[in-house]
């Protein structure tokens, strides 16, 4: 099974554990099936949640912010990924609405 493997600055959707529809962003690889978590307001980037790969759901969309910040500085504030992740889930309501669903 060819399994797509994230990047650090990823949108994903949790589908499985305690917060099941939420989405995070993906601050650090530990391996092929794990990822470090973090949505910055329940999983600050200080303390970020360690996921299986098969209980995400990883989207498209790579927040450049996120991103950029991580590879520069090796730390992201809070601030950013509530931002990306608000940016992400305004983008997919947009998207629905014109879909009309």
């Amino acid at each position: 099974m060819d399994r797509l493997i994230p990047k650090v600055g990823q949108i994903v959707k949790v589908l499985r554990g305690r917060d099941p529809g939420e989405y995070a962003v993906v601050i650090g690889i530990v391996d092929e099936r794990f990822v470090w978590l973090a949505d910055g307001v329940h999983r600050k980037f200080d303390q970020p949640k360690k996921k299986n790969l098969n209980h995400l759901q990883i989207q498209e969309t790579i927040s450049s912010e996120v991103e950029s910040s991580i590879r520069e500085t090796g730390r992201v504030t809070n601030g950013k990924l509530r931002f990306a992740i608000t940016k992400f889930v305004e983008l997919m309501q947009d998207e629905a609405q014109e879909k009309g669903e």
